[in-house]
């Protein structure tokens, strides 16, 4: 008898432990499924991922400026001011890439009454994604939430407002020279590596300087150097390969006899690529532009600076 009670409580005991670890299970199962759930319907994306290689136009409006970037044969540019200017292909498609990844992008109201509160009314800054034959996006850009550094979101025609990063307000905000490209050697001249580059003569105030390649090495004539640096000459070839300005200069003509000072790059498929170069102004700035192209750019002092070196400059330590 003793037998069967103690075999009857240890039933109870087992019974019991399996409800309870089944109703642990069930428990953790709902909380494991809810977070789960809602970490997929907050994830978003503005623009289909597939529709980025559609894009012709973008079209960005906020309190302070106004400003388009337009794709024509594969080719960025911003449209400012009636002109267009080459644009950096790699800014536009970082800012793409925010609209189409998708992302935490969680709904915080459904109403439209909740719209001027978080700054989403009509009035508000305005980011329109051109196809072809039809618009892509349309989204607002609202206020900033203090508390999470986020910034809200709604499309155009839809009471759904969503939050998230604010980063790209960098992007719709920041100084329309951002989205230049102000490489004087840009487009398809961007690709030009030093190894392609056979000479490069450098005609500054009537003097000439000349770097040639002799195989792996340098030579230097117009110029007395002792013993060149062949790290420093290098270095100083990409930075003429590299040269930016800080802005486009619309007010002088290429033809302005001001661009007397010349960089000449030949490479080694017979090509040769002249940038024309004005003297430093008082503040040190310079004005160029590069053969083939229509644009004027300005050089600020600071870049200005390594352009033009003397023979010392030159010379191993």
């Amino acid at each position: 008898m003793t037998f069967n009670k103690m075999t009857f409580k240890n039933r109870v005991i087992i019974l019991v432990s399996l409800i309870a670890l089944l109703a642990v299970t069930y428990i953790v199962s709902i909380i494991v499924n809810t977070n789960t759930s809602g970490a997929k319907t907050s994830l978003y994306s503005w623009l289909d991922s597939k529709a980025a290689d559609r894009v012709t136009k973008i079209v960005v409006g906020t309190d302070e400026q106004d400003f388009e970037l337009v794709k024509k044969m594969n080719q960025w540019f911003v449209l400012h001011d009636t002109v267009e200017y080459p644009a950096r292909q790699t800014r536009i498609e970082d800012f793409l890439k925010i609209l189409t990844t998708r992302s935490s992008w969680p709904v915080r109201s459904t109403s439209a009454s909740t719209h001027e509160r978080f700054g989403l009314t009509e009035n508000a800054s305005r980011i329109t994604v051109y196809g072809e034959v039809s618009v892509l996006l349309d989204l607002l850009i609202g206020a900033d939430d203090i508390f999470r550094g986020e910034v809200y979101f709604r499309k155009i025609g839809q009471n759904d407002v969503r939050s998230g990063d604010g980063g790209i307000k960098v992007y719709t905000e920041g100084p329309i020279s951002s989205w230049y490209n102000l490489r004087l050697l840009s487009g398809s001249d961007a690709s030009i590596e030093l190894n392609n580059v056979q000479r490069v003569s450098v005609i500054h105030n009537n003097q000439t300087q000349v770097f040639t390649r002799r195989n792996r090495a340098w030579e230097i004539s117009g110029i007395s150097v002792t013993t060149p640096s062949q790290s420093t000459i290098e270095n100083y070839l990409r930075t003429l390969l590299n040269t930016e300005g800080d802005s486009f200069e619309n007010t002088v003509s290429r033809e302005d006899p001001m661009f007397k000072n010349q960089i000449i790059f030949e490479l080694g498929n017979g090509r040769v690529i002249t940038i024309y170069l004005s003297d430093a102004d008082e503040t040190g700035r310079i004005l160029a532009f590069a053969s083939g192209r229509e644009f004027v750019y300005s050089i600020p002092s600071w870049s200005a600076g390594r352009i033009f070196r003397g023979a010392e400059s030159f010379e191993a330590n």
